[in-house]
């Protein structure tokens, strides 16, 4: 018409150029025909036309839509196959004001990930879940998903998919509808005009519901994958539509927000209270933070049994007590003794971005195997804190100083060979002065009740603390090449 003009755009959600292939950086990775395309545009105009661009965290996972960080331009956090309901959930939670999407698959989301989803939903979580269902896992050759047909073909069904051999398909709207947490479910499909239109609508509304604070939602796509269905993308769009649609009937399945019951609603709590200390009541100004804390980053590692575990918890706890950030991620073998075990901790005085550390600025090993495997990864000028009285033949770490306190000796000349994890305590705080040492004691009393116990708890605090002492003054400590201490 006359004085009209249509203008076909790039939403602005989506990157300039996509980076992930240098020759082809106008276009994505995906087949022609590939539904993932279109939910991609469907989720990037919604998140323009609600102004949520700037505030918008999607969480990508293995699948067709790992990539999909190289496309949209919001927070990306891509995760492990079938987590991202539960990262989503993080994500969330510790920064309310954002708008977090977990982007997935039917493999990955049905299959690997049924935990993670039924738990988000149940818990009413608010964030928005988008959930492409092409009847097959596209990414890894097109074997059986959750939600095949029977008697459609697969790689790993090659007769076709048999109800009494591998089941029925898993309707997961359905199935989440189910739940009384919900908020808002819906399925739709991605084969002509009208269907994504009415898919546009369904994905806007979610995240409508998520800026409202609104509750769980999820929308369904059903979608075309020519290339493991081996059809034509015009054939593969009718199939959904024909087919796909009629044993996954499109439709709303939810919507309304729940009434959650008086109890369920959990009160506030003061820092003071979730720490089970009495709250100062005085009209004197609040001190946020004790002058004797720092930033530090810390690899614990030993065998389990040697309370490599409770360390990092002893010590992330002093710094939740200190008014600082923390974090703890552990990691361990299946044995529950003698097994490999180790944790980081984080304190800081800024908010934490990551648990995981690569470069710790303190290493505490605990045995001759962890001293070997993680010394490599200290931070130039950083901390080996080892339990021994010298180093082994041939080990050197010349971008780090290394102290060897021997801190199982120190705990069987106290008395019990339990509290060698509470002798390094002290050493860690006397040689990084990263915490108070009487933190460490009012954390330890809330935690160990046996007297006896207690008792050598607060000899091995002040054991390791003297000796690092004692090794500093007489010059025992091996320096890193450059370093003068």
């Amino acid at each position: 018409m006359e004085g009209y003009q249509v203008i076909h755009e790039k939403s602005p959600a989506f990157y300039d150029n996509y980076d992930r292939k240098a020759e082809m950086q106008h276009q994505t990775h995906y087949c022609p025909g590939c539904g993932h395309g279109i939910a991609h545009k469907l989720i990037a105009e919604a998140l323009t036309e609600l102004g949520l661009k700037d505030r918008a965290i999607l969480v990508s996972p293995v699948g067709c839509s790992v990539f999909a960080y190289y496309y949209f331009d919001v927070g990306n956090v891509q995760v492990a196959h079938g987590r991202a309901p539960a990262a989503a959930t993080a994500l969330k939670r510790s920064n309310p004001d954002s708008i977090v999407m977990a982007y997935q698959g039917d493999g990955d989301l049905a299959a690997i990930g049924t935990a993670e989803i039924i738990h988000a939903a149940n818990r009413g979580e608010n964030i928005c879940v988008f959930f492409v269902n092409n009847s097959v896992y596209g990414m890894t050759g097109g074997q059986m998903a959750p939600t095949t047909l029977v008697g459609q073909k697969s790689t790993t069904s090659p007769w076709g998919r048999r109800a009494g051999n591998e089941g029925l398909p898993l309707h997961v709207c359905e199935l989440l509808a189910a739940l009384e947490t919900p908020t808002y479910i819906e399925r739709v499909a991605l084969t002509d005009m009208k269907n994504i239109m009415k898919a546009k609508k369904a994905v806007k509304k979610a995240l409508q519901i998520q800026k409202d604070h609104g509750g769980f939602s999820l929308i369904e796509l059903l979608s075309p994958c020519p290339t493991i269905l081996k059809m034509d993308p015009v054939v593969a769009r009718k199939w959904v539509s024909e087919t796909l649609a009629k044993a996954f009937p499109l439709g709303v399945f939810r919507d309304r927000k729940p009434e959650l019951p008086v109890d369920a609603i959990v009160p506030h709590l003061t820092v003071a209270e979730a720490l089970g200390v009495e709250e100062d009541q005085s009209n004197e100004p609040v001190i946020r933070r004790h002058h004797h804390t720092r930033d530090l980053t810390v690899k614990i590692a030993g065998f389990g049994g040697q309370g490599i575990l409770l360390m990092g918890q002893l010590l992330a706890e002093m710094g939740l007590r200190e008014q600082m950030e923390v974090s703890w991620l552990p990691s361990y073998g299946p044995e529950m003794r003698s097994g490999s075990a180790h944790c980081h901790v984080t304190l800081s005085h800024d908010r934490i971005g990551t648990p995981l550390i690569s470069q710790p600025e303190v290493l505490i090993a605990m045995n001759e195997l962890s001293l070997h495997k993680f010394a490599s990864s200290v931070a130039s000028g950083g901390l080996v804190l080892y339990n021994g009285t010298k180093l082994p033949e041939g080990f050197s770490a010349k971008q780090a100083r290394v102290v060897c306190v021997p801190v199982s000796e120190i705990a069987d000349r106290l008395g019990s060979a339990k509290v060698a994890n509470v002798v390094m305590l002290g050493a860690l705080l006397e040689e990084t002065e990263c915490l108070p040492a009487e933190t460490a004691m009012a954390v330890i009393e809330t935690m160990v009740k046996n007297p006896k116990m207690l008792a050598l708890d607060r000899q091995a605090i002040a054991a390791g603390c003297d000796y690092v002492d004692t090794q500093i003054e007489i010059g025992a400590v091996s320096q890193p090449d450059g370093y003068s201490y």
